[in-house]
């Protein structure tokens, strides 16, 4: 029978310091063709915006198969829900029988900020001393947990168009955060910028950015959206988590492609080939480089992967008769 793990389970087993580490080797495994994973399948549903996705992804070694099922509603917080919700199935690799149903919401809000917690490590110029996050929500939280873990910074800064959740956000946080007066208020000087917005239209301008910094963008996940400014986009060095992803999802890139502005080889490399050192990060102190994050069924998988095997060991979950 499978095994059911909760939200609550999830947080009980997924260590941030060892999700870190997953997804490096998640980013690792999918640039060198060490796995199968399509481009994920989306849908609209309904008039407001609604996404539905299938993320499908088979690992080779350590053999893992699963799939997450995520849905983004815009309006859920009217009726007291996450905007993000998703479920993750793991089956056996070797006879297709379901092993697990997890809560996914926990894991794609953890392994999101994981993936730009990895990407500020290779990215991110050493001397980096101010973050600053745009945005209040749930990816601002585990963005300022995961990046604090692998860079050591002097001030953060952060701000969000909705005040009183900035508030909020500052108030709830572990560590001392400065309110910003306005985003570019915020990202001046500073050496990482996390952007974790919904926007569909860009909140910082090229100029606000200084020279050598790390821009990382998590939202604008579909390709009618943006939330970059395009020129800044247009001189710095882009590297994304998967390069099919990013050429059929991400508006900032490929919005920038219809309009004659850079060609599909603006994209520098994927993360996993900078791990790999197949592909340079950074090039030089000065230059700004923009790490697009899409998401992917990898990272899922390999998460869950991590949550199964430490609840498998703690006898965590409850098993259910389908």
């Amino acid at each position: 029978m499978p095994l059911l793990l909760t939200e609550s389970d999830v947080r009980d087993l997924l260590s941030p310091a060892d999700l870190i580490t997953t997804m490096e080797q998640a980013l690792s495994a999918f640039s060198s063709g060490q796995l199968m994973q399509p481009v994920r399948t989306a849908l609209q549903a309904g008039p407001s915006r609604n996404f539905f996705g299938v993320m499908p992804a088979y690992l080779y070694s350590p053999a893992a198969l699963g799939i997450k099922l995520v849905a983004v509603f815009p309006e859920n917080p009217s009726r007291g829900l996450p905007t993000h919700l998703a479920t993750i199935l793991l089956l056996n690799p070797e006879t297709g029988a379901l092993e697990v149903i997890m809560d996914g919401r926990y894991i794609t809000e953890m392994r999101t900020a994981a993936v730009s917690a990895v990407a500020a490590k290779h990215l991110a110029r050493a001397d980096a001393g101010v973050l600053a996050v745009i945005g209040s929500g749930v990816q601002a939280r585990s963005h300022v947990e995961l990046l604090t873990r692998v860079r050591t910074f002097r001030e953060i800064r952060a701000w969000s168009p909705t005040s009183e959740h900035l508030r909020q956000f500052v108030a709830d946080a572990a560590v001392p955060i400065h309110a910003a007066a306005s985003a570019e208020q915020a990202v001046r000087e500073a050496g990482v910028v996390a952007l974790v917005t919904s926007s569909a239209t860009p909140v910082v301008q090229d100029g606000w950015i200084s020279p050598g910094a790390l821009v990382i963008s998590v939202g604008a996940c579909r390709h009618d959206t943006r939330e970059i400014d395009p020129a800044l986009v247009a001189r710095s060095r882009v590297i994304v988590d998967s390069r099919a992803g990013a050429l059929a999802e991400a508006g900032d890139i490929v919005q920038g492609i219809r309009e004659g502005r850079w060609t599909e080889t603006h994209i520098a490399g994927e993360l996993g080939e900078v791990i790999l050192s197949r592909a340079p990060g950074r090039t030089t102190p000065h230059e700004i480089v923009i790490f697009k994050s899409l998401g992917m069924a990898v990272e899922d998988v390999a998460a869950a992967q991590l949550v199964l095997a430490r609840a498998k060991a703690q006898a965590k979950g409850r098993q259910i008769a389908i």
